[in-house]
């Protein structure tokens, strides 16, 4: 039978492939896999700008590029479970997939805070080099496998702003008894300081700073601090977001459902999310500086940079944070161990690439 003949013939009998069947003499593979259907529960809000992009991105681009073998439909935090609930509802099964950021799942382990960022942690590039490059991608696959979980990295803000604050912050004494909302190890170093620190998703955030249950936030950034509308609670915007330097956000997949894919549908959630890595870490760059520009000039927002003494308390709080956390369990000591590795060796190169050519461009250009 010809290779034409062949394809007809599998169309004709309603053929269904996971692999093309073969044609021009090619092999022919035929499984007759039916469509799959995959629920992706996200920590977000619907099409939120950027992060809530990346899920339907990553949804998106697995449907179309297995020809609809493989496709994503996509609850937004609170369609099918709440945000917080996004990890057990796939470890479960009763969702595939989740999008969002793994700092979320401390109380799982620790160990998933790196992952997504810690204070004076890594920048996306830097995240990005140990996960893929720096042995950080073997250790999240591990710590995934003991909750059922497989993880892949699916995009990242860049450095964030330091936060939405309603009253001027000047000093330490600023700090005490501040309650800010700020997730993670972060968290537990703002607290430290004598802020009270809480974890919200990002949905309840405006009307938690507009009430007055929280008196600060961080979030993200100008894009999506925009499109919030914070502006309108708060106007003192302190920079830079020591707490999240480059937050990573992440798919994670039921590990059974994974395991039970064939390898080119394996690649092809992969390369799914990794194409929305990279377009998320665009995005920030591109909408951020756009988003700042209007919140200054249109917003009346007040730039402040945090003080130096806040800074220095919580670089101290972080490193007796992280230091504990290292000691909880073997699985967060390794990879403590392994990011600081990661993060030195890249902070060597960046400071004589990155940050000293930066320094040269504002030195001749001023920008």
């Amino acid at each position: 039978m010809t290779g034409g003949a062949l394809g007809a013939a599998a169309l004709a009998a309603g053929c269904d492939c996971a692999e093309r069947c073969g044609v021009d003499g090619g092999p022919a593979v035929v499984t007759n896999r039916a469509a799959r259907e995959l629920k992706m529960v996200t920590t977000l809000p619907k099409d939120f700008p950027g992060l809530g992009e990346a899920a339907t991105n990553v949804a998106k681009a697995i449907t179309e590029m297995s020809g609809g073998s493989l496709r994503v439909k996509v609850f937004a935090a609170g369609e099918l479970v709440g945000a917080f609930e996004s990890f057990d509802a796939v470890a479960q099964g009763a969702a595939d997939m989740y999008h969002g950021a793994d700092y979320y799942w401390v109380g799982k382990s620790k160990a998933y805070a790196f992952f997504t960022a810690v204070p004076f942690g890594m920048t996306a590039q830097e995240i990005m080099a140990w996960t893929e490059f720096g042995g950080g991608q073997a250790l999240w696959d591990e710590l995934g496998a003991g909750f059922g979980m497989k993880h892949f990295a699916a995009g990242n803000t860049g450095v964030q702003m330091g936060g939405w604050f309603k009253r001027d912050i000047r000093s330490l004494d600023d700090m005490k008894g501040l309650k800010i909302r700020m997730p993670g190890l972060g968290g537990e170093a703002m607290r430290r300081i004598g802020a009270a620190a809480v974890s919200l998703p990002g949905g309840e955030l405006f009307q938690a700073l507009q009430s007055g249950t929280i008196d600060a936030t961080e979030w993200v950034g100008p894009w999506n601090d925009l499109a919030f509308g914070f502006y309108t609670q708060a106007k003192y915007y302190l920079y830079p977001g020591i707490h999240e330097p480059g937050a990573q956000l992440t798919v994670g997949m039921n590990l059974d459902v994974w395991e039970d894919l064939t390898l080119a549908e394996r690649s092809i959630i992969e390369n799914a999310c990794r194409a929305a890595n990279h377009r998320s870490i665009a995005q920030y760059a591109h909408y951020s500086g756009e988003a700042l520009k209007v919140l200054l000039e249109e917003h009346g927002v007040q730039l402040r940079r945090q003080p130096a003494d806040v800074l220095k308390a919580l670089a101290e709080a972080t490193q007796a944070v992280l230091e504990e956390a290292a000691a909880e369990d073997d699985i967060t000591g390794r990879t403590y161990e392994s990011f600081k590795r990661s993060l030195a060796t890249g902070a060597g190169w960046s400071a004589i690439a990155d940050e000293a050519y930066l320094a040269a461009r504002r030195d001749a250009l001023g920008l």
